[in-house]
């Protein structure tokens, strides 16, 4: 396993990130568990969750229990011991209303409070390693979140702090209240971000590269659109719906032209897209949600792809990306 510092901070954090909402929902709890042991066993020490992950798209209940089963699976599965915990830099977020009352959801400071002791609860622990945000809450000022933050890390219930689905901007204020407060503020990011979804090349990489921030990417693959889905299409494993099969009508040409230069340089699709982002110089980790312990493996081979110049630069033909604002779009 290769591993980096998560943004400028002197956490370790392996390449791959090993998100968990599939856990509940569609994966068993002891599919989980054994899927999490896999994890360790590859080196992946990094792993995602959130407080209200347990629910099917929707709000269907699903093999789980809805909101925050997924984190009382990852909590008996730290409850077995081994070392399980102490190897595990955790990562869960809060935002999501837990409950129909008020103040049960976004990031006043008397929800940050309920709702991180409700997740050290459920995930049956006393830290948290990185706490996100994880939506902009523009109704709560800075200065409430950083002092209820402050609160958490003096009682030594969080250690680093990130955010999820930020504009640059967002970044930029957050930087600047902590800064006035004497903290070190924001860790990371955790962004959509993959060779079909580049958005976040105008604005939100650069404000993360300038204030020390690591990309941790969600949905590498686009909903599994990068993963080979033509030939899955072809040889009837995957039936394209909604928004997965408007995408692929409106993106075939580059998508098919993709898995072609896959074939072409030896790999299989999802290998190529996780590595891409690999290569990326601002991403720290993709985030990968496997269902069983084999998709992990197949995630893994991702970290012995060696893209070079030539074939970065076909893969920017194909999918064409965003230069820095504003020069991407003024002189």
């Amino acid at each position: 396993m290769q591993y980096t510092h998560l943004g400028r901070s002197g956490l370790s954090v392996s390449r791959l990130c090993l998100g968990t909402m599939n856990f509940g929902p569609l994966t068993s709890e002891a599919d989980a568990h054994t899927i999490m042991d896999a994890a360790h066993g590859h080196g992946i020490n990094f792993f995602d969750t959130a407080n209200a992950y347990g629910l099917r798209s929707g709000g269907v209940s699903g093999l789980g229990d809805g909101k925050g089963s997924t984190e009382q699976i990852i909590g008996r599965w730290f409850a077995q011991g081994g070392g399980r915990r102490e190897r595990t830099v955790l990562a869960t977020k809060l935002y999501a209303d837990m409950g129909e009352w008020p103040n049960e959801g976004k990031l006043s400071a008397l929800n940050i409070r309920r709702a991180l002791d409700a997740s050290l609860a459920r995930l049956q622990t006393d830290y948290i390693d990185l706490y996100q945000f994880h939506h902009i809450d523009r109704a709560t000022p800075w200065d409430e979140i950083w002092q209820a933050i402050e609160v958490a890390i003096a009682q030594g219930k969080i250690l680093y702090v990130g955010s999820s689905n930020f504009a640059g901007w967002h970044i930029a204020q957050a930087q600047g209240a902590a800064a006035q407060r004497n903290l070190v503020g924001l860790s990371s990011e955790q962004s959509l971000y993959n060779l079909i979804a580049r958005d976040i090349e105008l604005e939100v990489i650069p404000a993360a590269q300038s204030y020390g921030l690591g990309i941790i990417p969600w949905s590498p693959l686009q909903g599994g659109l990068l993963g080979g889905v033509l030939r899955k299409e072809r040889e009837g494993r995957r039936r394209l719906e909604g928004r997965a099969a408007q995408t692929v009508q409106d993106k075939r040409v580059q998508i098919e032209a993709y898995e072609d230069f896959a074939g072409e340089l030896g790999h299989e699709p999802g290998d190529v897209a996780l590595a891409w982002l690999l290569h990326q110089p601002a991403v720290t980790a993709p985030i990968v949600g496997p269902r069983t312990a084999g998709q992990l493996d197949d995630a893994v081979r991702a970290l012995d792809v060696r893209l070079d110049e030539k074939a970065l630069a076909r893969l920017d033909e194909i999918f064409p990306g965003y230069r820095t604002a504003p020069e991407h779009y003024a002189w």
